[in-house]
């Protein structure tokens, strides 16, 4: 049984991932800010290109922290559990 690799670690507090611990997670996040770029300079000439950039990347980021975060996404205080 293989046992499974994680991208992002878990927050300490609030909900959601952390910042990336493996390469692919710093993979995902740089592709993340590349598209947020890339709206950015699409905003100016076609505000639906960017709107249309915008939402599928958020969503696919999202799904991706959600799966490959180490512990799962709920809510944590700090102590640690």
């Amino acid at each position: 049984m293989e046992s499974k690799k994680y991208w992002f670690a878990q927050k300490r507090y609030g909900y959601g991932a952390g910042l990336p611990i493996a390469w692919q997670g710093w993979a995902v996040l740089a592709a993340y800010v590349l598209a947020i770029g890339v709206a950015t300079l699409l905003v100016e000439r076609h505000s639906l290109a960017a709107i249309g950039t915008l939402i599928p990347a958020t969503l696919v980021l999202l799904i991706v922290c959600a799966k490959t975060t180490r512990g799962g996404w709920r809510w944590r205080w700090g102590n640690g559990a």
